[in-house]
């Protein structure tokens, strides 16, 4: 039930990757962001792929900006094989010797030109960057991973300014340190990263596979948390080793902020536009849960929400509670959590006669503010209070009227809006707030 059901109304037509009208109907909703695309050395070496190229000029030719990142897998076994050279790894991720390095280099060579050219018969400007610093992997359970590498830093501000400039960046799996000197990168890694550091609204794996599969049935969509307890059950034995790795970095990749990560078969013809403005889809989309990170206030979390809502209280921007009163009313609050610390909360009171629930002490961390937390957490509210069969949710603020206003899409309302209870108390309390409401029914 959730193929691009985020993303398309579910009463929209499947749209054909021809169907200029149906893809123009989608461009405001695409336009100016960042797609980070991964292209498997195999596909390169496939004969769709100057199909691939084409679906990318359409891309862009919508504003859609686009980074490319390839691998060397195929191309270096062949090389190796050629060469009669044993290569101590194909895909960066276990040691890469010296002689693996300078075959990795000679193929990458290749694969880049064969791009970049490719991407010139499009009319597509392009350009091979060194916007990646690399550093040595080190020793990993013991063994020397010798020349293969993770990234170090990436110059965004570089890959920014190709696109404003309407330039592809092409991402190669070889990258310098900061001597100077090439280490091999795993392609998915790279891909992973600038999707994450780039703030990319969609990370895309073009493979010579057909998605993901278990029990040979392809899998169209995958929360990332299910994808997770996937990769760690006994059937993800049954994933190719290839696409375990795209699995793994397209967690990595969520986790860090990405939206939707996508494991397509290049090989089909129009598969990217097809995903991307078919609202059935055509490989696998794995997609984070807004709401995850949101969770019921247990009593150990009273100093925390007292602590960083103090400075506001104090402000005025939030009703004052004390440490004791925040306790008294944990059950009421939630909090959003990343990495096991709190970093926004939100409080709740239900007027059940009334079938009403009022929002209040909404509160997210200065670091964390204009990142949509606060608005992940009214959403969350309104659904599980839809859910439970209130007609409406309401909120009193003196000090936050954009955001209940712009940001949540509240009503401005006034006091008759409220349960009387409710509003006798705030005639009381001399707050002179601010009424908004939003009617779920």
């Amino acid at each position: 039930m959730f193929r691009k059901m985020s993303e398309f109304s579910t009463h929209d037509q499947s749209i054909k990757p021809t169907d200029l009208r149906g893809i123009l109907k989608y461009v405001p909703m695409f336009r100016e962001q960042i797609f980070v695309i991964a292209v498997d050395g195999s596909l390169v070496a496939h004969e769709m792929f100057r199909n691939v190229l084409l679906d990318i000029a359409v891309l862009r030719s919508l504003n859609i900006k686009i980074v490319l990142v390839h691998g060397i897998g195929q191309q270096l076994r062949e090389l190796g094989e050629f060469r009669g050279i044993n290569i101590s790894d194909a895909y960066g991720e276990g040691v890469t010797d010296e002689a693996t390095l300078q075959l990795a280099t000679e193929a990458t060579a290749s694969v880049n030109l064969q791009i970049v050219q490719g991407l010139t018969r499009n009319k597509l400007r392009c350009a091979a960057t060194n916007a990646v610093r690399s550093k040595e992997i080190g020793i990993l359970k013991g063994q020397d991973q010798k020349l293969s590498g993770s990234v170090d830093k990436l110059d965004i501000k570089l890959i920014h300014q190709l696109l404003d400039s309407d330039t592809i960046p092409v991402v190669a799996p070889i990258a310098f340190n900061r001597d100077g000197n090439s280490l091999r990168i795993n392609s998915d890694l790279l891909a992973s990263e600038l999707a994450s550091n780039l703030e990319a609204s969609k990370l895309i794996f073009l493979t010579t596979h057909d998605g993901l599969k278990i029990d040979n049935q392809l899998i169209p969509n995958l929360p990332v948390a299910e994808l997770e307890s996937l990769l760690d059950d006994t059937r993800a034995d049954s994933i190719p080793e290839r696409l375990r790795s795209k699995s793994q970095h397209a967690i990595r990749a969520i986790r860090a902020g990405t939206p939707r990560a996508h494991i397509l078969d290049g090989r089909i013809f129009g598969v990217l536009l097809t995903e991307i403005f078919d609202k059935v889809g055509i490989g696998t989309m794995v997609y984070s849960n807004d709401y995850e990170s949101i969770r019921p206030a247990i009593p150990a979390d009273a100093y925390t929400i007292f602590n960083i809502t103090r400075n506001a209280a104090r402000q005025e921007a939030l009703l004052k509670r004390s440490q004791q009163s925040i306790e008294a009313q944990i059950p009421n609050f939630l909090v959003y959590e990343i990495d096991g610390s709190i970093i926004g909360c939100i409080h709740l009171r239900r007027f059940e006669s009334e079938n009403v629930v009022e929002i209040g002490n909404v509160y997210v961390l200065p670091f964390y503010q204009n990142k949509g937390v606060g608005r992940k957490m009214i959403e969350y509210v309104c659904q599980e209070a839809r859910k439970q069969g209130a007609r409406r949710v309401v909120a009193l603020s003196t000090q936050a009227a954009r955001f209940f206003s712009s940001v949540c899409d509240f009503d401005e309302g006034s006091y008759e809006d409220l349960p009387p209870e409710r509003a006798a108390e705030a005639r009381a309390n001399g707050r002179n707030s601010k009424v908004y409401y939003l009617d779920l029914l």
